[in-house]
């Protein structure tokens, strides 16, 4: 079983920064509205798709054993506005609602099916209630009443950005959905650098290295 980590976030707080410490042929970058990087070089491989079933394919023949999605959150979003304005006569809303739940649970079934030594990062923005409490941006009710996206996976960090500085929190503040497990990481905060986390994530699972 691979491991599916999300990381999460507010709009330029760095989620696509972290990825500027791998090699240009140590990810396989699966990018859902063909954005160009923040910052200077590009990867070998890159897929450009917001289709699940497309992008489920594409996992299943990567050449790397690191996937990065960013940003998920769009499989969603460009779904509904597509199909929101053509949903057929006697169907409803609510079917559209629950096709994006199913076509998400089935992109981290199947990114969990891959093999064991793979890590698939799943990348999302993030939103806050008026409460104060922040979770992950999805459309309709159904993926956080139902699925727990977050529950599904036993990593999420969530990139943050604070007077210039970017980083990745390990811990929840008690508001947020942020777990990491207990002694992956020695501090709260860490540097915004996702090839460092994939290396520890590596060593403390004992996963296979290499391609």
């Amino acid at each position: 079983m691979a491991e599916v980590v999300l990381i999460y976030g507010a709009s330029g707080s760095g989620k696509s920064r972290s990825l500027k410490n791998f090699k240009s042929d140590e990810i396989f970058l699966i990018n859902t509205i063909d954005k160009r990087l923040p910052f200077k070089g590009n990867f070998k491989y890159v897929g450009k798709s917001d289709n699940v079933d497309t992008i489920i394919g594409a996992l299943q023949k990567m050449p790397t054993k690191v996937a990065v999605i960013d940003d998920a959150g769009y499989l969603m979003t460009n779904k509904f506005m597509k199909g929101h304005a053509n949903i057929a006569k006697g169907a409803s809303t609510f079917d559209l609602y629950n096709d994006i739940a199913d076509s998400f649970w089935k992109l981290i079934q199947a990114a969990k099916a891959l093999p064991e030594d793979v890590i698939v990062y799943i990348m999302m923005h993030e939103e806050t209630n008026d409460y104060g409490d922040t979770k992950l941006r999805t459309i309709g009710k159904l993926l956080n009443d139902k699925v727990c996206i977050e529950g599904m996976c036993t990593i999420v960090l969530r990139c943050m950005s604070e007077d210039g500085r970017h980083f990745f929190r390990t811990a929840t503040d008690g508001r947020d959905i942020t777990k990491t497990p207990e002694e992956m990481f020695s501090e709260a905060e860490i540097d915004n650098d996702l090839k460092a986390v994939d290396t520890t994530i590596r060593e403390f699972y004992q996963m296979t290295k290499g391609k």
